[in-house]
């Protein structure tokens, strides 16, 4: 299987969640799983296993110990802003070249690999380049994740479109239920699908007895790209 770039339409719509509900699948396969999230804001190291990259570790059943954070997230900042605004705070700068050796270097030969962005697909990394730059330097195929809140709809096509403009194939589009949302998801979802072809857009529900079947469809979805 390739890799896989997981991106979204804003912040703060569900990535994570997706990323780990995924390791969980497949290692409840028995398949051997790797997911990185090389850049991350907001780290804060007392609340490490409440991070994204806590969460990540703790879906494939690893120690979340420092040590290992740092090996699947080198670019932490403790601002919870944008990577290159987080960076400036602190005195730094990410290197871009050197985040996309660092994911080219990960990626993993066999069994399902994760890359995790940050943010959605035009949030900036340095004075120059965003989050999109960086998946179109990797060429993998990309989830999409978005929310059902209201806007969710325009925001997640400005994304569809942003991402299929660099000839990036999208795999699928995941539509994570928001809380406390007024929009159905169902609807929502309808509704992107309207506008996105054949792209396969699949609803990821608050309910915990719902979680299950999603991430078996959408794992259904990615091992298709098995080479």
């Amino acid at each position: 299987m390739t890799g896989f770039f997981i991106t979204a339409s804003g912040t703060d719509v569900g990535k994570t969640f997706v990323t780990a509900g995924l390791l969980r699948h497949y290692v409840k396969q028995g398949a051997t799983v790797r997911a990185i999230k090389p850049v991350l804001s907001g780290f804060d190291t007392v609340a490490m296993a409440e991070s994204d990259s806590g969460r990540l570790l703790a879906a494939t059943g690893q120690d979340v110990t420092l040590e290992n954070i740092e090996a699947i997230t080198p670019w932490r900042f403790a601002a919870p802003l944008s990577p290159d605004m987080a960076a400036v705070r602190e005195g730094r700068m990410i290197d871009f070249s050197a985040l996309v050796k660092f994911s080219r270097e990960a990626i993993a030969p066999a069994g399902p690999f994760f890359i995790e962005g940050v943010g959605g697909v035009s949030v900036p990394l340095t004075e120059t380049q965003t989050v999109l730059d960086w998946m179109d330097a990797l060429a993998l195929p990309t989830i999409l994740v978005t929310g059902s809140y209201l806007g969710a709809i325009s925001h997640a096509l400005t994304a569809f479109e942003s991402v299929r403009r660099r000839n990036l194939s999208i795999a699928a589009i995941v539509i994570s239920e928001s809380e406390a949302s007024t929009v159905p998801l169902e609807e929502t979802a309808g509704v992107i699908a309207r506008f996105t072809g054949s792209t396969p857009c699949i609803t990821l529900p608050r309910a915990q007895s719902a979680h299950a079947p999603a991430f078996i469809q959408l794992a259904e979805t990615l091992d298709k790209y098995r080479p």
